[in-house]
């Protein structure tokens, strides 16, 4: 197996109102035979015309909109050639983990079915907010995971790639296809829980806890709140059992992000 580099991306430091700064936390994943990128933030074309992110979104998340802050640009700042990006895998397609679909337009996209069903439908009214799809009408090469057909530490996954292994882990509730990422390294896990929580309190062995607004925000944009909360348990279950072998961090605790500075992994920012 081959022994990958893990670089840890934000690519859209978010500012909300009355909130606490939030990341967008991205992982590029150096492999032996090209480059794999975990979600996308925003992209160069949001940059450029931030009207598609919609008014709410931009006054809410007040996103800074910066050309060097997208995965592109960083990955560039790291030395790499963005078009060596061969996958991408996305946790969901919500606008600000998909706008950089279109920076890679030669990578293929790995999305759960359920996932992708809704984004392409947008049946509901929070559907059609959190979906832009704009962000990819240039038609990504889509591959569309209908089933987890491995185990994961007792979570169905269904598996992306082989050496290094990366597979989504099933985890609804924020989306109907909402999942995590995990990704092996030679000593631990990496498991990118995306948007399953939003504050690293909420991972507290002994007192779990939220503030009070970014409770209130989970719950108006979770597909299913319920769902979300049981999966959130799973995800505490998990790292009760295994706390040194896999490590767990969510897109947008800037905590979470720093944690990896001060262990000697340094994020671009």
């Amino acid at each position: 197996m081959s022994v990958p580099t893990v670089h840890h991306l934000d690519c859209a430091p978010m500012h909300p109102v009355g909130g606490a700064p939030l990341v967008a936390h991205c992982l590029l994943v150096v492999t032996g035979s090209g480059l794999v990128l975990v979600d996308t933030g925003l992209g160069t074309a949001d940059v450029r015309d931030p009207r598609r992110l919609g008014a709410f979104f931009r006054r809410t998340a007040r996103p800074t909109l910066d050309l060097s802050r997208t995965a592109a640009h960083q990955i560039r700042a790291l030395g790499y050639d963005p078009y060596d990006v061969q996958d991408i895998v996305l946790t969901h397609l919500d606008l600000d983990h998909a706008g950089g679909l279109a920076d890679f337009p030669d990578a293929r996209v790995h999305v759960m079915a359920d996932e992708y069903r809704a984004a392409m439908r947008r049946d509901t009214r929070l559907d059609a907010s959190r979906y832009v799809t704009a962000q990819w009408a240039h038609g990504p090469r889509w591959i569309v995971h209908d089933t987890a057909d491995s185990d994961w530490h007792g979570f169905a996954a269904a598996r992306v790639l082989r050496s290094p292994d990366i597979l989504l882990v099933p985890l609804p509730g924020h989306t109907r296809g909402h999942c995590a990422v995990a990704v092996q390294q030679p000593d631990r896990w990496l498991l990118h829980a995306g948007d399953a929580y939003f504050f690293h309190g909420e991972m507290d062995l002994r007192r779990p806890r939220c503030p009070r607004s970014v409770a209130l925000h989970q719950r108006l944009v979770a597909d299913n709140h319920g769902e979300r909360l049981m999966q959130l348990e799973r995800l505490r279950e998990l790292r009760r059992a295994d706390p040194r072998l896999i490590r767990i961090f969510s897109s947008h605790d800037a905590h979470e992000f720093a944690q990896f500075s001060e262990e000697g992994v340094r994020p671009l920012r």
